[in-house]
């Protein structure tokens, strides 16, 4: 990897700003991560920023700014406040500042660098790697250009605003209407509460200099197929001539195995006769260098994969990585730091929690309505990470509020295309801000056919992309199958358990469903894993488990928001694999109303005892198609209506034998007593929002006999929604 040129000449002097000029957050959180120790003011994020274009030099800016908060209409000031960190945000304690930005505000960022003697010929590049949202750029006094957007990178060419010698001076202002705006800022809101977080303003990922040739190249589109044993690459050069020639090299482990070179302008076909598949199992990069006969000379690098939804043998539709099924299984990934919030301290905290997700077994991240550095995507794309990637959201009222979300999206396609790990895109998530889904859908498959798209995750669906995604909390649940699409379930679990010591706030912490300790969070984790293998057999194709961290207020991490406790236990590893093998199958002995309503006996009036035993005469009561609830309660499907307080229900069937592996296949909603001829099977409290599997023991079995047997149950209701339905199935494991 490539060093920084002479960092320390080139830090700008900060000046403090004295306390009465600090407006603080109105809360000042104080939890860190052990990385927080690690930051060097001198030697901030110190690797190379863009590793799918590297170059050989390069002057890295990051490190102490000056830095003032003005009124918007503000001109640049004569004095700034203080010093801050870059590129930690101005909000997190990071920054050395951590105060809040309104919308009626301005933050102005400056500082000094020296090159010293520069080679004639030479350009030089000013790049960010993101800043949000809206950016004014100077150097020396030149006004260099607008950027709007909070999660791509930009840059300016500064060569023409450089002085022959001495001090350069960079000022850039950012302005950032945050949750008052319509535009992309995913969770950041101006009043942190539940799932919505500290907002980011301003500087938040790295910030470099770099000198080109007069002819350079300006980006790569990599375009690998495994189908056709080839790598397609379309340069995108500045300052070439027509007359300039195009050379791209492609190794593996040092020893080139494909060459081929084009003029400026055409696209170069690398072929490569037996070429290597990126997997998780087999996260390989080819290494890539494209150089121009000018003397440019970019290096880069290649993951050779194919993704796509194809019929499995039974004819379900099902993910595939290079024409095999594979259930994608991963975390809902925010990206949050506690020190600092959208950045995280070090490159090896950015790691840390890749490396934690592929240690206990999961597969996939679904990057949650946030953009990651580029750094990020390059570490997924080495430790074989599959990648959801989120779109992040805004309101998106309004046309110019549209477009802006448009041209972000396509910024976003452009700038993370390039990486193996990424395999589909997320325009959408539960509806916010939602509009046009199905023109965003076919655009985003035009610009991208190489990879996924899920039109919507959440709610509301529009019948196009490739699979159709639902939520279900704490679930797990899936959506019915469709012939042209996968079913997959978008966001599940979010199982909630406070650490003493490692909460953003001492009170107030919440999670989806609450625990007391990690023996109960990791049993009912267990729990919601076992009754995830049946959905995969019936068809679920992916699913994601919220989430990676804590994050402020929301304790449902499998790890705390410090990083400091995993809350799963090193071998869930184990029941992780179970999910990518072959699932169980089932046999319904007695079926459940989930696709045909099925006649019970019920009453709700409370029957004389007895009611559950086989001889008790159930005549008088009425009869009627399940499943017994009130419309609209999540995952019912109500054939016969049922509001009062409680339920008693009688079914008969006949067995011919009794299978060794029984189950009842139930959706309860509240608490639930099951009864097979007579016998108490199951006591399920509580509520769910979708089927779950209950596995029946010795002793309910033993109840059953050949011939005419009677499942019984009394279904009690307490607030909101209410449902019942029952069914008996065995089940085959492979």
């Amino acid at each position: 990897m490539q060093k920084p040129l002479g960092l320390s000449l080139l830090l700008a002097l900060g000046v403090v700003a004295p306390l009465g000029a600090q407006q603080a957050l109105s809360t000042t959180p104080t939890l860190r991560t052990r990385w927080a120790a690690d930051v060097d003011p001198e030697n901030v994020l110190p690797a190379y920023p863009r590793p799918h274009l590297q170059r050989e030099r390069w002057i890295n800016l990051n490190g102490a700014w000056e830095y003032a908060i003005t009124d918007s209409a503000g001109a640049l000031p004569a004095v700034f406040d203080g010093s801050v960190i870059v590129p930690f945000p101005i909000e997190s304690q990071l920054s050395g500042v951590q105060r809040t930005v309104t919308p009626d505000q301005r933050v102005w960022y400056r500082r000094t660098f020296d090159l010293g003697t520069r080679a004639v010929g030479e350009r030089w590049l000013l790049n960010f790697g993101a800043v949000d949202w809206e950016t004014r750029v100077r150097v020396n006094g030149h006004e260099l250009g607008t950027h709007r957007g909070g999660y791509d990178p930009f840059s300016f060419d500064v060569t023409d605003a450089l002085r022959d010698s001495g001090p350069q001076e960079i000022v850039v202002a950012v302005w950032d209407p945050t949750d008052q705006g319509q535009q992309p800022r995913g969770k950041q809101v101006l009043d942190p509460h539940g799932i919505w977080y500290t907002a980011v303003t301003g500087i938040w990922q790295t910030v470099w200099l770099e000198p080109v040739r007069l002819a350079y190249v300006k980006d790569l589109h990599v375009v690998p197929s495994l189908a056709e044993r080839a790598v397609t690459l379309n340069v995108t050069l500045e300052g070439a001539s027509d007359r300039e020639i195009v050379t791209a090299n492609m190794r593996a482990d040092g020893m080139v195995v494909s060459t081929a070179r084009a003029p400026a302008g055409r696209r170069i076909v690398l072929s490569v006769a037996d070429p290597r598949a990126w997997s998780p199992d087999d996260p390989f990069l080819y290494d890539l260098e494209v150089s121009l006969a000018s003397g440019d000379t970019v290096r880069s690098y290649v993951g050779v994969r194919d993704v796509a939804v194809r019929e499995d043998p039974t004819g379900t539709m099902r993910l595939t990585l290079n024409g095999r099924p594979l259930f994608h299984y991963g975390l809902l990934d925010q990206g949050w730091w506690p020190d600092g919030l959208y950045t995280a301290p070090t490159d090896e905290a950015l790691r840390y929690d890749l490396e934690v997700t592929t240690r206990l077994g999961f597969n996939m991240i679904r990057k949650h309505v946030k953009v990651e550095p580029e750094r990020w995507y390059y570490l997924a794309d080495s430790l074989g990470m599959l990648v959801w990637q989120d779109m992040p959201s805004g309101d998106n009222e309004g046309a110019e509020a549209q477009a802006q979300f448009a041209h972000e999206l396509r910024a976003l396609v452009a700038a993370r295309r390039h990486h193996p790990s990424v395999v589909m895109w997320v325009p959408i998530n539960e509806g916010w801000g939602q509009h046009d889904t199905r023109r965003y859908v076919a655009e985003l498959e035009r610009l991208d056919p190489t990879r996924l798209v899920n039109n919507a995750s959440g709610w509301t669906d529009t019948g196009v992309g490739d699979v159709l995604d639902v939520h279900r909390y704490p679930g797990p649940g899936m959506p019915p199958l469709e012939p042209d699409r996968a079913a997959v379930l978008g966001e599940f679990g979010g199982l909630g358990l406070p650490l003493a010591g490692h909460t953003w706030v001492d009170e107030g912490n919440w999670g989806y469903r609450g625990f007391e300790s990690l023996d109960d969070l990791r049993a009912a984790y267990r729990a919601l894993l076992y009754q995830l293998r049946f959905l995969i057999g019936e068809g679920l194709a992916a699913a994601v488990y919220t989430q990676t961290t804590d994050v402020e207020v929301e304790v449902n991490g499998i790890m705390t928001y410090d990083r400091e406790v995993v809350k799963l236990p090193d071998d869930i590893v184990a029941d992780h694999r179970r999910l990518f093998g072959a699932p169980p199958l089932t046999r319904p002995l007695v079926p459940t109303s989930r696709e045909e309503g099925q006649r019970w006996r019920y009453t709700e009036a409370r029957p004389p005892d007895g009611w559950e035993l086989p001889t008790f005469d159930d005549a008088g009561w009425a009869s009627g198609p399940g499943g017994f609830g009130t419309q609209g309660t999540p995952g019912a499907r109500v054939r016969t209506e049922w509001r009062s307080s409680d339920l008693w229900l009688r079914r008969s069937f006949t067995l011919r034998d009794v299978p060794a592996n029984l189950h009842l296949r139930v959706h309860h909603d509240e608490d639930a007593e099951v009864y097979l001829n007579g016998v108490r099977v199951a006591d399920l409290a509580g509520y769910t929002t979708g089927y779950l599997m209950v596995p029946l023991d010795d002793a309910a079995r033993a109840a059953l006999a050949a011939g005419t047997n009677v499942l019984a149950v009394h279904v009690q209701q307490t607030d909101g929604g209410q449902y019942i339905d029952v069914g008996l199935v065995e089940v085959l494991e492979p």
